[in-house]
């Protein structure tokens, strides 16, 4: 499983900071390392503990969140929080993520954050059958998103309005989609729609019939309108 990302909060307000830590505990790979209200302290968290997403607030007395900036030489991935629009051109001049205005919404901060994880997701090459990716899905199931890597998930299976992902070590996430909504975020990867109700990883079967797939010793249906391109598809699948 890979491991979570690293946050550190920078502001001087008490509320703010109870706002980002709310946010992170819906996002569970995410952790908070670490909050501080000044740059002072931040600067000192930075040379003692491992950060991969810096929240830093602009306005902070002594000194503001840019000037901070620009005083590391290899500064973490940084999203800057503020009540104030006038620093936006600035704060993009320094390769930030994102500039969120408070009050910050979740989904606002779920955006932003959506970004960095996407930004810092690194696919192996040329390795799609033999070898791991880091490739993920960030999956909405109660109040929560999860990060579901790709490669991981054995099939889907629709339950009406809503989807179960059930992936290896026997973990499954209901979400509030449409089948065919997954369906479509998959185009292009190892699955294959098996079913009105099913779309399969390819990579994970381990046996086939002309009726059924077997994926992870689970016995998934051929659907009666999907079983000509299905069995062509296993005809020439290697």
């Amino acid at each position: 499983m890979s491991r979570k990302v690293k946050c550190l909060l920078v502001d001087d307000e008490p509320l703010a900071i109870k706002l980002l830590e709310k946010h992170i505990a819906k996002i569970d790979n995410l952790e908070v390392v670490a909050t501080c209200n000044n740059a002072i302290k931040a600067f000192e968290i930075l040379n003692t503990q491992e950060v991969d997403l810096l929240f830093l607030d602009i306005k902070m007395p002594n000194l503001t969140g840019i000037d901070f900036l620009k005083t590391l030489k290899s500064p973490p991935k940084t999203i800057f929080t503020t009540a104030y629009r006038d620093y936006a051109i600035e704060s993009y001049d320094l390769g930030v993520i994102d500039y969120l205005l408070k009050p910050i919404t979740f989904e606002r901060f779920f955006k932003a954050v959506d970004r960095f994880l996407k930004d810092n997701a690194k696919p192996v090459e040329n390795k799609s059958r033999q070898g791991s990716s880091d490739e993920f899905m960030l999956i909405k199931s109660g109040n929560k998103f999860h990060k579901v890597i790709v490669e991981d998930i054995l099939f889907i299976e629709s339950l009406k309005d809503y989807v179960k992902i059930h992936t290896v070590n026997d973990k499954r996430i209901v979400s509030k989609y449409r089948i065919s909504e997954i369906e479509e975020e998959l185009r292009d990867k190892n699955f294959l729609r098996v079913h009105r109700s099913y779309i399969i990883n390819i990579d994970k079967i381990s046996a086939f019939t002309v009726n059924d797939i077997e994926v992870n010793s689970i016995e998934i249906p051929i659907g009666a309108s999907y079983k000509e391109k299905v069995v062509s598809f296993l005809n020439n699948w290697k």
